[in-house]
């Protein structure tokens, strides 16, 4: 089992950053993958960024130059730093962590919601 717990969402200008960050505990050397999904309003979930507990990193072509993701070697925490901010990227984003427990698990953050607006 893991339980995740995600910060840093918030209220931001188009044009601006925020900081994301997700704390995982209990069997976390099951993890080899963690990343962030965003949901936006009447939407579908997508991937944002993700990385492996190696350090290989892969981002939506959306984020790509402007998101930055980064894990410990541990699998505790996983961050995301999101800069040049655009309305288009408000949503819920959630934290995700997947383990090789019974052939492949899948853990999820509650969200944290960032919303980008003038």
């Amino acid at each position: 089992q893991v339980q995740l717990v995600e910060s840093g969402g918030g209220l931001v200008h188009p044009g601006g950053s925020l900081g994301l960050s997700c704390a995982a505990s209990g069997n976390i050397f099951s993890i080899y993958a963690m990343g962030w999904y965003r949901q936006a309003p009447g939407k579908q979930r997508e991937l944002v960024a993700r990385v492996t507990h190696t350090g290989s990193a892969d981002y939506a072509d959306s984020v790509k130059g402007r998101f930055t993701i980064s894990g410990d070697n541990a699998r505790s925490t996983v961050s995301l730093q999101m800069n040049d901010l655009e309305p288009e990227d408000t949503a819920v984003y959630y934290c995700n962590a997947r383990s090789l427990e019974d052939y492949g698990t899948d853990y999820w953050g509650k969200g944290t919601l960032v919303t980008v607006s003038s």
